[in-house]
């Protein structure tokens, strides 16, 4: 059922005139309306963002730009007496410029929604970096980006002078590997189904690693799928083709299990090895069915033999959902690397050739993110284990290092831990790891400082870690409220980003002063950039915009609280600069999901969106969210529906107690565990809030137990750590009834405020089913609902068509019950 407005424009061909298809059931002042907030959302739908970068050094005659099937723009460099030239093709102009030696080019990974085609476009720019004599930095930005039509993932090989490009095609078309040189295409593979599916490109299963020589490249590809069974005319064929004939058909086979959300039919990643110069691909021989693999890195040979380092994710039950699942047990494996011919037609090495894999990480239950060191003498990795020991889907981490034997037999080694979990971190004070990714090479020059972005309370910030010392440095100014994430590491500088939610992503470039040391200084840059621009409307609208982050008193305290449980938890609190008239704003409250993620103090065009309506925004980091050490995050499993919503409720008092908010005026939105606590407020609180918006909302766990792709989450954040010993997949009536207790549901009698609730039909995590039985028990009630489903969405609801539509509804839902 699909209801509500159906974003569709075109261009009259005869008259150029922009025309909209009309939402169904809506009077003139509400098609206006709809009109007015469309144009509005578009103009923040257009700001581009920054989603990767890389920096290469110059190589001789090297062309320093990415193309896909044609160049728009490049850098011709060349040296002469050890001084670097540039020549610059910009169509019309040629350029000579002189280049320091250490000069850079960087490329820059550019994603924009595209609504007409519901897809987001991906583009490549590029820009040259040079250093001042003065030491300022110097961006020289190519006059246009290129689109990456069709490309998957972009790997650039260790020396920078080749680019691997990956298309993986829909059906049973192959995928094909390009090998791009300076200023050509210098291969393309096309490598068969029959061979391996899809590669993963998701970033978590992702593990695409040249080796040093820059001969072969790892990665991790979907295996083939088990035989299926053939039948014809005369029934089953005992000797089955791999081809279908028109005499006969597959039949299904045995049903095998997937990853659940956002994996469907992704079932079995495996590892395999591709010859750069053949083409050949090998698949590595000793990971059996009974792993899951992916991050896989070329580890430095040890007496000669090439090894892989990966990371493998068991499943011997049943695979539950591993999208946002930190709590999956995993380790760090290494296998012999396959081989291949030489251009003599000697084989290197046997691929089969003792090829039992190696468990390095035994007495650990997660490893993941696999880095070696420049040295190649220690293997650092992070590891989730306080998430898999507790149950909790995501939890503070830690990082360890493992001593990689260049000589001799690789046995598993004692595991160092470098940066041990927080618990109760000191008011200011380091709170431990929380990193959702590491650069491909995040170290220093002295090669033992590495460098990552993790969340500190309600913002992210970028730190040093020394890998010998463990000593952890913030390195993005410790005074900034904003939200920085590291994009590149060049030499002992940084490319990072910056935001805030009042402030789109900016570029800033970070240099070392001095040596590098415990308290080292930063010196950080505002980089000129057309990646980070927006309308002058948007910009006019964002600057009248302010925001803080508030420190909450806890209210409640359960009977035996941890020190860190009892610690104030953190709202980011945005509002207009002129809204200290004795008439607040009216007041959105915005609860995230997880409920162990956490909402950060940067840049989100949906709640910009939203604040430039002429809302303030009451952004809640209940405790249980990530950032705010272990302690607080272990409090809430056990007590949600109590804990979380009691937060969310202390959190709209301390605004409305300070007159930055009207008590008559206030919205609440949430999706997932945000969605759960939306509902539960409207529920528990029915006189508290005007309208709702629920987005893939958990309202009944005791539904949601049988039809999710996590069960296991139902039982653990109902029972806390106890429900990891009852969880079952045959729930009992006794578990039945708890879980409902726990649920939205079990206070749907009492809602009185108008809810909007917006459903991704294709979600595994929190199943459709969920939400519609709550809406319809509402409109049972007599309480005003609407809903929308999204047919091709899934939990996520960020196809960029859904996600506009989403937001445009939600506003207009709000906008007409403040009027009523």
């Amino acid at each position: 059922m699909q209801q509500g407005l159906s974003i569709r424009s075109a261009m009259d061909n005869a008259g150029g005139i922009l025309t909209k298809e009309v939402p169904v059931g809506l009077d003139a002042a509400a098609q206006e309306e709809f009109a007015s907030l469309s144009v509005l959302l578009q103009e923040f739908s257009k700001i581009s963002t920054i989603d990767k970068a890389w920096t290469v050094k110059p190589q001789n005659g090297m062309i320093a730009s990415v193309s896909s099937h044609a160049i728009a723009f490049c850098l011709l460099v060349f040296t002469y007496a050890q001084v670097y030239f540039v020549i610059e093709f910009d169509f019309n102009y040629l350029f000579i410029k002189y280049v320091a030696e250490d000069s850079t080019s960087a490329m820059f990974l550019i994603g924009q929604p595209d609504l007409l085609s519901n897809k987001r476009r991906k583009s490549i720019l590029t820009s040259h970096i040079s250093q001042k004599t003065d030491s300022s930095v110097s961006f020289r930005w190519a006059p246009f980006p290129v689109e990456m039509t069709g490309v998957s993932a972009m790997v650039p090989s260790p020396s920078g002078s080749k680019l691997l490009v990956v298309r993986n095609s829909e059906g049973d078309s192959p995928t094909h590997f390009e090998i791009w040189g300076a200023s050509e295409l210098k291969k393309d593979f096309a490598i068969p189904r029959k061979i391996h599916g899809s590669v993963y490109t998701d970033g978590w299963f992702e593990g695409i690693s040249w080796n040093s020589d820059e001969t072969a490249i790892a990665y991790a590809a979907e295996e083939q799928d088990l035989p299926k069974p053939t039948f014809n005319a005369f029934g089953f064929k005992k000797e089955a083709s791999t081809d279908n004939d028109c005499g006969s058909w597959k039949g299904q086979g045995d049903w095998e299990e997937d990853w659940g959300e956002t994996y469907s039919g992704k079932r079995q990643p495996a590892l395999f090895v591709i010859d750069v110069n053949s083409g050949e691909v090998h698949g590595v021989a000793g990971v059996g069915r009974e792993l899951s693999v992916g991050q896989v890195v070329w580890a430095p040979s040890v007496d000669g033999q090439q090894y892989l380092v990966f990371v493998g994710w068991p499943s011997d039950t049943r695979k539950l959902g591993i999208k946002y699942c930190y709590n999956r047990p995993c380790a760090l494996y290494a296998v012999k690397a396959p081989s291949f011919k030489s251009d003599t037609g000697v084989t290197r090495s046997d691929a089969t050739e003792d090829s039992l894999i190696i468990k390095l990480t035994q007495s650990i239950s997660s490893a993941f993110f696999p880095r070696f060191s420049p040295d190649g003498k220690s293997l650092v990795f992070l590891s989730a284990r306080s998430s898999v020991d507790s149950g909790a889907h995501s939890a503070t981490e830690s990082l360890h290092q493992i001593e990689w034997p260049l000589h001799g037999k690789l046995d598993p080694s004692k595991i160092t831990e470098v940066v041990s979990v927080v618990m109760c971190p000191e008011d200011g004070c380091f709170p431990g790891l929380y990193c959702s990714k590491l650069l491909d090479q995040p170290w220093l020059s002295d090669g033992q400082t590495m460098v990552l972005s993790s969340i500190w309370g309600s913002v992210q910030t970028i730190l040093s870690v020394n890998v010998l010392s463990g000593q952890v440095s913030r390195i993005s100014p410790n005074n900034s409220k904003s939200s920085w994430d590291i994009l590149a590491i060049d030499a002992d500088n940084i490319i990072a980003v910056c935001s805030s939610p009042v402030s789109i992503p900016q570029i800033k470039y970070g240099s070392l002063v001095g040596k590098i040391s415990t308290n080292a200084k930063w010196s950080w840059s505002d980089v000129s950039s057309p990646l980070t621009t927006c309308s002058e409307k948007v910009s006019s609208m964002l600057a009248s915009q302010q925001f803080d982050i508030l420190n909450i008193p806890v209210r409640d305290v359960s009977e035996n609280p941890t020190k860190g449980a009892c610690k104030p938890f953190e709202a980011i609190y945005v509002s207009s600069k002129s809204s200290k008239s004795e008439s607040p704003d009216p007041l959105i409250v915005v609860i995230h999901g997880g409920p162990h993620t956490v909402l950060l103090a940067s840049y989100s065009e949906s709640l910009a969106f939203l604040s430039a309506l002429g809302y303030s925004l009451l952004i809640v980091n209940y405790r249980g969210s990530l950032g705010f050490g272990e302690e607080a995050l272990q409090s809430l499993p056990g007590h949600i529906g109590t804990q979380d919503v009691n937060d969310v409720l202390t959190a709209i008092d301390y605004v409305t107690g300070k007159g930055l908010a009207d008590p008559s005026k206030i919205f609440v939105v949430g999706g997932s565990h945000g969605g759960f606590l939306t509902t539960h407020l409207i529920g528990q609180a029915p006189e508290r809030f005007v309208a709702a918006a629920a987005r893939n909302p958990v309202c009944n766990l005791a539904l949601m137990v049988g039809t999710s792709d996590i069960p296991d989450w139902c039982f653990f954040e109902a029972y806390g750590s106890y429900g990891n010993t009852i969880y079952t997949e045959s729930p009992s009536a006794e578990h039945l009834a708890l879980l409902h207790s726990k649920s939205p549901i079990a206070h749907v009698s009492k809602v009185k405020s108008p809810t909007i609730f917006l459903l991704g039909a294709k979600d595994l995590r929190v199943p459709v089913s969920n939400g519609i039985q709550y809406a319809r028990a509402l409109k049972e009630k007599g309480v005003e609902t609407k809903v929308i489903i999204f047919p091709n969405d899934v939990h996520g609801i960020d196809k960029p068509q859904s996600d506009y539509e989403s937001y445009l509804n939600i506003s207009a839902w709000f906008n007409k019950h403040l009027k009523s």
